[in-house]
């Protein structure tokens, strides 16, 4: 698979929480940070989204919104109103007047991931992932989204599961919408995958992620010099490239530890360690406990 795909699989997805949302007339609610990727889509009408110390973020009717952590924010009707502390609920949500027909329709929630690797995505992602409807409409992701606001406007059996298999389908190509934009991004694996030398690099060390890389071999690849290839890399995805190496190992190291099916002398073998003693010294290093706890503890 492609890096996106393998580190998506890693995580293996769901929306763990979806809920309808409406608005009438002024409101104004605040939210604390909380520890879940967070998303919101528009289905009709706008609002203003903001997080402490930027400007506001004007939502419109088919906007996608994904925040892969969740800092403090607010969503009002109005750029400048106050607004009230509220928690997050996994119920429907009505904001402003309680009664009459909402000026806002929105679908909000949260994803989970498997949290022995989520600090893995969420160091590789940037903070806000704002897709416009104008130009999400004439994509694959506009057509989900249309597709997920009617099926919301139904009752039909089986409509819970087909939101959440829609919203980790709207998840994904979210992220693969955004790794092929053209606005700049932070360093990480979406921004190295847009940069055509890098991702072959990636590329490569995701598909044999056992072979004894070194910079001087990952620099060829990118038909570059090993100190251009070692900068443009660190600029570009925020690591160095036997880091980030070091960090996808360890990465398939935690998921099979989670899954306790295999022995450390296959996981050793399988990430391209010489022995499992090796693989131990390298988790322990970077870890700080051996795997055979790590194991333990998330069992």
């Amino acid at each position: 698979m492609d890096p996106l795909s393998d580190i998506i699989g890693l995580l293996r997805p769901t929306a763990a929480i979806s809920k309808p949302i409406t608005a009438r007339g002024r409101w104004g609610v605040s939210y604390r940070a909380h520890d879940a990727p967070g998303f919101t889509i528009l289905l009709e009408g706008q609002a203003w989204l903001r997080f402490d110390g930027e400007e506001p973020l004007r939502l419109a009717q088919g906007d996608f919104v994904l925040l892969p952590t969740t800092p403090a924010f607010s969503l009002s009707s109005e750029p400048d109103i106050d607004c009230i502390p509220v928690e997050p609920r996994n119920e429907a949500i009505r904001h402003g007047e309680p009664e009459g027909a909402p000026d806002l329709v929105a679908l909000g929630g949260t994803f989970a991931f498997e949290r022995v690797n989520a600090p893995l995505l969420l160091a590789l992602l940037p903070g806000l992932i704002h897709i416009p409807a104008s130009e999400g409409r004439t994509t694959r992701l506009g057509r989900l989204i249309d597709l997920l606001a009617e099926e919301c406007a139904t009752d039909y059996p089986g409509k819970e599961l087909i939101v959440r298999r829609m919203l980790e389908a709207l998840l994904v190509e979210a992220l693969r919408w955004r790794s092929i934009g053209n606005r700049a991004m932070p360093p990480g694996l979406l921004s190295g995958m847009r940069d055509p030398a890098l991702a072959r690099v990636l590329q490569a060390i995701h598909a044999d992620v056992r072979a004894g890389w070194t910079v001087a071999d990952l620099a060829r690849m990118a038909g570059m010099s090993r100190s251009g290839f070692a900068a443009r890399f660190g600029e570009v995805l925020g690591c160095a490239p036997i880091e980030y190496l070091a960090r996808w190992r360890m990465a398939i190291a935690k998921d099979a530890l989670m899954r306790g099916v295999k022995s450390l002398d296959r996981i050793a073998d399988e990430i391209g360690y010489e022995s499992a003693s090796a693989f131990s010294t390298a988790f322990r290093k970077r870890l700080g406990c051996p795997p055979g706890k790590f194991a333990r503890e998330v069992a």
